[in-house]
């Protein structure tokens, strides 16, 4: 796991990057943990969760926290669906994001704030296989035309996978 100086570290040295998309050093980000891409091409990444669907928030929470990321919210879509007179499996959204890092889409194309913060979806599937799921942060550049923040993308993508692997069990 990815320890919070660790990525104020990497925070700086990104937000230290000119706006010209200069690279960071390729040893300066962390080996990412492996996601798969769902079967369309719809610009979501995947892991299946060792846990259920509460100890897999528990867990993503955690890490969360422990790397000094800002919490927002988390949206129970099972209840509200219930609420609708729906049923679905369980489906929870956690929306959370780091403010100097997430501006930075936001400076590049304001659009992008449709894409921010960033948000993680915990669900069951019909197998009862508990999955993690985001956007990938490369679908989301295209979609807004974003080309000089590669860096920080970089930095969201491996953020963002180190959290889900939180789940993945040993």
């Amino acid at each position: 796991m990815i320890r919070h100086s660790k990525i104020i570290a990497l925070l700086f040295s990104l937000l230290s990057v000119s706006q010209t998309g200069s690279a960071l050093a390729a040893d300066a980000i962390p080996a990412m943990p492996a996601f798969e891409k769902m079967p369309t091409d719809n610009g979501v990444l995947r892991v299946k969760s060792a846990y259920d669907v509460d100890e897999t928030i528990s867990r993503l929470k955690a890490d969360i926290a422990a790397k000094g990321i800002k919490f927002f919210d988390q949206i129970d879509q099972q209840q509200l669906a219930s609420d609708a007179g729906v049923k679905i499996g369980p489906s929870v959204l956690l929306i959370f994001g780091n403010p100097p890092l997430g501006t930075q889409f936001l400076s590049a194309n304001p659009y992008s704030g449709l894409d921010w913060p960033v948000r993680m979806l915990v669900l069951k599937d019909a197998n009862g296989q508990v999955w993690i799921a985001w956007n990938d942060f490369t679908y989301i550049a295209h979609r807004h035309h974003i080309t000089d923040r590669d860096p920080q993308f970089a930095m969201a993508t491996m953020v963002a996978a180190s959290i889900a692997s939180a789940a993945k069990g040993s």
